[in-house]
């Protein structure tokens, strides 16, 4: 008897080396789009795919920087990658079919929809201490080199088109984000582009800045704000030292826009679904570990509402969102029509 029962289990045990891998480890790899290392999106990937890799074993998520986050929207567009960092000035563009997404709709394979809003990001502009009296308001950096971002990211965007509403003619100039101080420093420009997260923390590039200069926070002016707010952006008041160091101003008035780490309709609803609940029970967690996800843990229902309404006539709602949002009593139903439709 303890022989035959032996020979059964040898015989099971040999099965189940033949078996495929796949067939008994249903994980599924993300190559997840990113922005560049040192940039807050990069930072805040990491963060998050920590906390999802943890309680979704179903999913291995692999983050991939780029040079910027309108490069992982085209990158998923085209079936590069599998998940992407979006935001609603890139969503904007598209729908619009202008500036960096001019001409790209041919080229794409899959279509773009918002599953996940996770802060927004404020834009302003520094400028070197020694030049406050010298340049008061952001018309004054007309005729001027200034490092407005590189070149495909939303935040540049963001602040060019603000600079377009006040007839701000700079010189663009590029520069490496570890120089960007030292380029200050050195008069190669006069003004770099400044930004936070979720009004709670700034870019690891802009805190390495003030290691290489002396510089601070250039607010536009009282009539600058009046004509942007009337062109349809907006302004928040950020807290100085959210830069842990002096900025030289008591307020600093940014303009934010909407960002988010966005999957497709290759994502089941139910995975989308179970990727929101899961960033809900630990969005204070995810804060502890990068301020910017301070808007998730302090009201992640809301900012998933305010996310899309930001975008809900630019781009579709994956179903897992809008079951999400359905269930905390904050989809609109005039929203219905935008829903993605699975495959």
């Amino acid at each position: 008897m303890k022989k035959t029962l032996f020979g059964l289990w040898m015989v099971g045990a040999l099965l189940l080396c033949l078996v495929p891998a796949q067939a008994w480890s249903q994980v599924k790899e993300l190559s997840w789009g990113t922005a560049a290392v040192g940039s807050s999106g990069h930072r805040a990937l990491v963060n998050l795919a920590n906390v999802l890799n943890r309680e979704m074993p179903n999913y291995r998520i692999n983050v991939l920087p780029l040079p910027g986050a309108i490069l992982t929207m085209k990158q998923y567009a085209t079936g590069e990658i599998d998940a992407y960092y979006g935001a609603d000035i890139g969503f904007y563009e598209l729908a619009n079919d202008i500036n960096r997404f001019k001409g790209f709709k041919p080229k794409m394979k899959r279509e773009l929809v918002q599953s996940l809003w996770t802060y927004t990001v404020e834009v302003g502009v520094g400028i070197h201490a020694r030049d406050r009296e010298r340049i008061r308001q952001w018309r004054d950096l007309s005729g001027q080199p200034v490092f407005t971002g590189p070149l495909p990211w939303d935040v540049r965007a963001h602040l060019e088109r603000a600079f377009q509403v006040l007839g701000v003619k700079h010189r663009y100039v590029n520069v490496d984000l570890a120089t960007a101080g030292s380029a200050l420093e050195g008069r190669t420009i006069q003004a770099f582009i400044s930004y936070t997260n979720a009004e709670a923390t700034t870019a690891p590039w802009i805190t390495e800045a003030g290691l290489a200069t002396d510089w601070a926070i250039l607010n536009p002016s009282a009539e600058e704000l009046d004509q942007l707010k009337k062109a349809g952006f907006r302004f928040v008041e950020i807290d100085p030292k959210v830069f842990r160091r002096d900025v030289r101003v008591q307020k600093v008035l940014f303009s934010p826009f909407y960002y988010g780490f966005h999957v497709g309709l290759e994502i089941p609803e139910r995975d989308a679904y179970r990727i929101l609940t899961v960033v809900e029970e630990h969005a204070k967690e995810l804060a502890k570990a990068d301020a910017g996800f301070a808007q998730l843990a302090q009201d992640m229902v809301g900012l998933q509402r305010r996310g899309v309404e930001s975008s809900i006539d630019l781009v579709p709602v994956h179903p897992g969102l809008a079951r999400y949002m359905r269930e905390r009593g904050v989809w609109d139903p005039k929203w219905d029509g935008r829903v993605a439709k699975t495959r």
